[in-house]
């Protein structure tokens, strides 16, 4: 009788090993059921340091994700950043669950499923292009009064295709995908947003028939498009040479720039969220940029706008952005949400604040010199290389004022 037990104990052993997750090293293809169509996208399981990591994969940028747990058949992957995650189960080759965003004071819950073992985007075996959409495209968004000018940088190779729009709040980040015919596929998913455009190839030099969600878009190409000076969109209101305010950092102790530490500096604000995906990308930058630059007489602060006005889940989701991005500089947990008017309201001194991130420059004077609205990241190539050394030219000069 106590070998048929242990006989069972161990069948039963057996049956339990084989029911846990085994998350697949290798490349996969994942897809995000949108309401207005399927994001597609891939990452890499690899083994590092004896536990399983993922690398979400758009362009040249692989964003890594380390929070994977896995329980009987179920497997929990927590984003780094936009306090969002996937919850799934797996049959085989296949993951079938939810993508998981907390937005505050609510989740919102949307189908994903992945195949193992699928190196292709948006198609196994695309048409041959008909045509070639490199170069710069000056795009229109939306209609009537909602149309909004983008610029379009796009490099392709044979079907490949990558690149992204600027608007003048920012760029949707590294966009990749395919031309199948007379079609382009774009998409990128950043570990908390989802964004995917289609539109139709008319000729080499008109783009039409274009959707990104709901809203339409068409292009025509234009070597000269460019976007309006970003230092000229939002500025302080008349009769104003400064900016003020008091709020608390993650440890709740009220910081302002009366403070010892910034006097005779070079201060700059960031306006920004711990949801914002240019803020990531300008935050990622400020780091460095604050590493070269505090010794000469340089501070930065970061003003978190966040989902709620609760402290506590503000807190949370800030300080798993400053781990993750090894920020140095303090970040205040301003007390405001990301609604825009909102905003506006904690520093009355501005005229609007119509992009997050936005960057206040102050002189050492404590004068506000220059603010620059949204961000040019590094998936926007030149772009960002023409933001950043002119950033720094411009603190070179404000630190070498008497």
């Amino acid at each position: 009788m106590k070998k048929l037990h242990f006989l069972i104990y161990l069948i039963l052993c057996a049956l339990s090993v084989s029911a846990q997750t085994n998350f697949k090293t290798g490349i996969w293809r994942g897809a995000i059921k949108s309401a207005t169509g399927e994001v597609p996208f891939n990452f890499e399981v690899a083994q590092e340091a004896g536990k399983k990591v993922m690398y979400i994969i758009n362009a040249s940028e692989r964003f890594k994700v380390n929070n994977i747990q896995t329980k009987a058949d179920s497997l929990f992957i927590r984003m780094p950043l936009f306090d969002s995650e996937f919850r799934l189960k797996q049959e085989g080759n296949q993951l079938s669950g939810q993508f998981i965003k907390h937005l505050g004071e609510r989740d919102a819950a949307t189908p994903f499923n992945a195949q193992y073992g699928q190196k292709w985007r948006f198609s196994e075996k695309p048409e041959a292009p008909v045509y070639n959409v490199s170069g710069r495209w000056r795009a229109i968004f939306g209609d009537g009064a909602e149309r909004d000018t983008t610029v379009g940088e796009f490099n392709q190779t044979g079907n490949r295709v990558t690149g992204t729009f600027l608007t003048t709040t920012g760029d949707y980040r590294y966009l990749e995908g395919t031309v199948s015919g007379n079609k382009l596929y774009l998409s990128c998913f950043d570990g908390g947003h989802a964004f995917l455009f289609k539109a139709d190839i008319a000729s080499d030099k008109t783009i039409t028939n274009g959707t990104f969600g709901r809203t339409p878009w068409t292009a025509v190409r234009d070597v000269k498009a460019k976007l309006p000076d970003a230092y000229s969109l939002t500025a302080l209101k008349p009769g104003y040479k400064e900016i003020d305010f008091s709020f608390p950092d993650v440890n709740g102790q009220k910081v302002s720039l009366s403070g010892a530490r910034f006097k005779n500096k070079v201060v700059i604000i960031q306006i920004m969220g711990s949801w914002c995906p240019n803020c990531m990308d300008e935050t990622a930058y400020l780091v460095n940029y604050y590493k070269k630059y505090q010794s000469k007489g340089v501070e930065v602060l970061g003003l978190a706008y966040e989902r709620t006005t609760d402290f506590e889940k503000s807190k949370k989701a800030v300080l798993q952005e400053r781990q993750h991005l090894g920020v140095p500089y303090p970040l205040l947990i301003t007390g405001f949400t990301s609604n825009k008017k909102e905003a506006a309201k904690s520093l009355p001194m501005l005229n609007n604040v119509m992009a997050f991130p936005t960057t206040i420059i102050i002189d050492k004077k404590g004068e506000v010199r220059k603010i620059y609205t949204g961000f040019s990241g590094p998936g926007t190539g030149s772009y960002y290389t023409e933001f950043v050394n002119e950033f720094e030219r411009l603190t070179d000069a404000l630190l070498a004022e008497k």
